[in-house]
């Protein structure tokens, strides 16, 4: 396909684009606006050419539905339950509803999905743990439908709008409690290593370690996943170590949950045996027993700020230049920690 002239690319009416692309005029307006009648083969031809004009659609023509898509890499905690009751916050404020999705497990949804927003034209988009492929973003710029990542799982870009937490201060502020309970042997269970996060809560953690004067131990370092059962696993295999860690920071608090599972079934108190940190703050870290110390992420207001940013970028002619909003996290002490035993 012969490249245009960059100068004329950029005035492309849609009768050009449907010439050079060899449909009708009609057709090209199908697929902007995500209509489904149109061949698979044909609407990729017609966003190719879209993109590389760098065709946009004007505010004028974008007739916006009343909806937030958020959109899920899985849906299976009750760290998802605090991330929707913030957007649905800001949704029912703005007289908006929210389309709920998960890529299962993915961290890029599929191309079926970036054209079912496309054909639902929502206010915008918000993504948790995930991003978007270059397809996908150009498809959803063309459309005028501005999106943000909560919590990115990798480098999400400078040009890419995103909130998160300060996961390495909060890594640190864990460790370092234990560390100053008088704790020399802590062991820690991350989350994957894919993930930004987890491994800024690690560093947090290594960095507190060699604050305090204290090596890190590679013997007490796991990796999990977020999930309970890796917190058990894990646990147990932390716990039967010849000369355990007297306290573990957990990395999230359904893994603390989990090595509370392995705590017990070994024999140890909580904390009297073994000291506990986790990282999230969800509301059953209030109601175990005893209840956890733990790292507080202000998850609801980090899916506020993401729903009233995802909306302020729908509504400026121009992008925003703060691409990158982090809230502070804080340590809330419990009674999952005390000095270690004598």
């Amino acid at each position: 396909m012969t490249r245009p002239n960059p100068a004329v690319a950029q005035s492309a009416t849609l009768a050009e684009i449907a010439r050079e692309a060899g449909v009708s005029a009609p057709t090209v307006s199908k697929v902007l606006n995500g209509r489904a009648d149109v061949a698979p083969s044909t609407r990729t031809r017609v966003e190719d050419l879209l993109r590389h004009h760098g065709y946009r659609r004007r505010r004028a023509e974008a007739s916006r539905s009343p909806l937030i898509d958020l959109v899920f890499h899985e849906l299976e905690s009750a760290w998802a339950m605090e991330v929707i009751r913030g957007v649905e916050n800001v949704a029912r404020d703005e007289g908006l509803s929210v389309v709920l999705s998960e890529s299962a497990g993915r961290l890029t949804p599929g191309r079926t999905w970036a054209d079912q927003v496309a054909a639902r034209r929502p206010h915008g988009v918000v993504l948790v743990l995930s991003g978007l492929d270059e397809s996908q973003r150009a498809l959803l710029t063309s459309r005028s439908i501005p999106f943000v990542v909560v919590d990115p799982a990798g480098a999400p870009g400078d040009d890419v709008p995103s909130v998160g937490a300060t996961n390495w201060q909060g890594g640190l502020a864990a460790t370092r409690h234990l560390a100053e309970l008088g704790h020399r042997r802590i062991g820690v269970i991350s989350g994957p290593s894919r993930m930004m996060c987890s491994r800024a809560r690690l560093d947090g953690y290594r960095a507190a370690l060699d604050t305090a004067g204290l090596p890190v131990d590679p013997t007490l370092v796991r990796s999990g996943d977020f999930h309970h059962d890796t917190g058990y696993r894990a646990g147990l295999e932390l716990l039967k170590l010849p000369d355990r860690p007297t306290a573990v920071f957990a990395g999230n608090d359904l893994q603390a949950l989990g090595l509370y599972e392995a705590a017990r079934e070994l024999g140890l108190r909580i904390p009297e045996d073994l000291s506990i940190v986790g990282f999230d703050d969800l509301p059953v870290a209030r109601w175990v027993g005893p209840p956890l110390t733990t790292v507080r992420q202000p998850l609801t207001e980090m899916a506020e700020a993401a729903a009233r940013l995802v909306l302020d970028l729908g509504r400026s002619e121009r992008p925003s230049t703060a691409t990158r909003v982090e809230l502070a996290t804080s340590l809330v002490v419990r009674s999952s920690t005390a000095p270690p035993p004598t």
